[in-house]
């Protein structure tokens, strides 16, 4: 017999679930566009003043090895930056799902009981 009260249990969890979900979620997506952002703005920076210091070079030889060092930096910090912003959007999955773990267990432990009570 369908019983309200055990559905209606069940739809507040799951509600609570996902709001638990996206709230982890809201965190992580600011925490990574923070990142990013202050990221961009660091990079605008150095770029500048890059530039600045290659104006006021007098040889080839020293702009080239100005620029090479420029480039080898900015693609270092690049790497590094993206790096850390994939760990930060593999945390975001993790914490995301988090919520869901105790639900999936059961259901899984119930599918199977239900599985080996059938063979």
């Amino acid at each position: 017999m369908f019983n309200f009260d055990d559905t209606n249990k069940k739809s507040k969890e799951a509600v609570e679930l996902m709001m638990k979900s996206y709230s982890s979620m809201a965190k992580g997506m600011q925490a990574i566009a923070t990142e990013a952002a202050d990221y961009s703005k660091k990079s605008f920076e150095d770029s500048f003043a890059h530039f600045e210091k290659l104006t006021g070079v007098k040889s080839i030889e020293a702009a080239f090895e100005l620029q090479s060092s420029y480039v080898k930096s900015a693609y270092e910090g690049y790497v590094a930056e993206a790096t850390k912003i994939g760990e930060m959007y593999a945390d975001l999955a993790k914490e995301a799902y988090k919520p869901y773990e105790a639900p999936v267990a059961k259901a899984t432990a119930a599918v199977k009981s239900a599985a080996s009570v059938a063979a």
